[in-house]
């Protein structure tokens, strides 16, 4: 086995830092790779998190991101259950928290994020009640549906992709659910008002006490056993509950990068083929901010086809290979019957188009700034989002009274488009 001097070390085993190590073999690394996670399971996916593993119809095999035997293959060595505590770059060593340490020739941070908490002054006592929590890893599902039983109260704070999933799954299951979000919407940060509107209308039909602009103040707690009994509203209302699901977004985990001198910005700082400050070191996923060339602005994603590309990119990086990752984001969320997919980041729009039907739900929402569509919406329609993906991708300007137009067919509107 090759020895430190030409080790690479990915530090995070998520999405980013699987393919990445992966990747890295294959574009022709041949020193050592090894995969440091702080959890024991196999790599896994997050999205069915809060979706079909929540509802218990997707099994922990049917996670993994890779077989055990495909990274032994790779030759990817897997060093898990250990939590990085710092990163010399001086001397290019890793120290684990149990005074361990091992030495890199490269590094590669796939560090990932951590749910947002609430803040200490409102979550107070509810910190460890064993009907309290957030929802990123395995363990935290696995904590959460020993609480889901018929008729169970839920209160879901946060009105995000998380905390909708999971009060679609939630209700269907018979809990008695119900959603806060502090917002006028819900989803505020990544849609448009009408698309908000539309998903309130299908959870409210479907069972969920949904309410918005209700700020969370507090929680009233069962010392003894150890668990929340309510919780508080600023607006004075108390409501009772048998489990609380908090969802308010995402933390990335810059810590190490920053503690180890790397430049820090709501993210590890890369440039366009995933390089930090640091010649040495590569960054991929959630934990990441970039220069957009699509969008001209300074961007964290949370987005699992984001990771990955960038992963890629960085893998090549590490063997001198330039592979700038420049697809248009996207992202997806499954409730109910419903699938949503989004490419683009609507912010900063002056237009929003709809087209098809909200009342069938089946329709894509385009936003427009100037004449280019910068984002796209589809809710149950696939074909529409590939092409979307395109027309956003490829800086597309399609005249408006031709995108809301659903007799015609997206696809013969490329050959209409302008390109900005």
């Amino acid at each position: 086995m090759s020895g430190e001097r030409d080790a690479l070390v990915v530090i995070g085993a998520g999405h980013a830092g699987t393919e990445l190590a992966v990747q890295a073999r294959e574009a022709g690394w041949q020193g050592r790779i090894q995969l440091v996670g702080d959890e024991t399971a196999l790599p896994y996916h997050r999205p069915p998190l809060s979706k079909a593993y929540l509802a218990g119809t997707a099994t922990l095999d049917s996670l993994h991101l890779k077989a055990r035997a495909t990274l032994e293959k790779a030759g990817v060595e897997l060093v898990q259950g250990r939590r990085v505590q710092t990163v010399d770059r001086a001397d290019r060593r890793v120290a684990f928290e149990d005074g361990s340490s091992i030495g890199y020739a490269r590094l590669a941070l796939a560090t990932g994020g951590r749910p947002r908490p609430l803040p200490p002054a409102i979550a107070g006592a509810a910190i460890g009640a064993d009907n309290f929590h957030y929802l990123r890893t395995l363990a935290d599902v696995d904590r959460i549906r020993r609480h889901f039983e018929p008729g169970a109260r839920v209160t879901i704070v946060g009105g995000g992709y998380i905390g909708l999933e999971v009060a679609a799954v939630a209700v269907k299951a018979g809990l008695k659910v119900t959603v806060l979000e502090a917002a006028d919407r819900v989803l505020a940060r990544v849609t448009a008002p009408r698309v908000s509107s539309f998903y309130e209308q299908v959870h409210r039909e479907a069972g969920v006490d949904l309410r918005v602009g209700v700020q969370v103040d507090g929680f009233a707690l069962d010392a003894a056993r150890r668990r929340v009994t309510g919780v508080h509203c600023a607006d004075g209302e108390r409501l009772a509950c048998d489990l609380v699901i908090v969802g308010i977004g995402l933390v990335p985990n810059t810590e190490l990068a920053a503690a180890a001198g790397l430049a820090v910005d709501d993210g590890i700082r890369i440039d366009a083929c995933a390089r930090t400050s640091d010649p040495q070191v590569v960054a991929a996923g959630d934990c990441t901010r970039f220069d957009s060339a699509l969008y001209g602005r300074c961007v964290r994603l949370e987005s699992v086809p984001n990771a990955l590309e960038q992963a890629r990119s960085a893998a090549a990086a590490l063997l001198g290979h330039e592979r700038p990752f420049e697809s248009a984001p996207w992202f997806w969320s499954d409730q109910y019957d419903l699938k949503l997919k989004m490419v683009g980041l609507s912010q900063g729009h002056d237009q929003f188009l709809l087209r098809g039907s909200v009342e069938q739900r089946s329709f894509s929402a385009f936003y427009l700034k100037g004449e280019r569509v910068i984002a796209v919406d589809t809710v149950n329609r696939p074909a529409e989002f590939m092409l979307a993906r395109r027309i956003v991708g490829e800086r597309m300007a399609i005249p408006p009274e031709r995108l809301v137009d659903d007799g015609a067919p997206l696809k013969s509107l490329l050959a209409e488009a302008l390109p900005q």
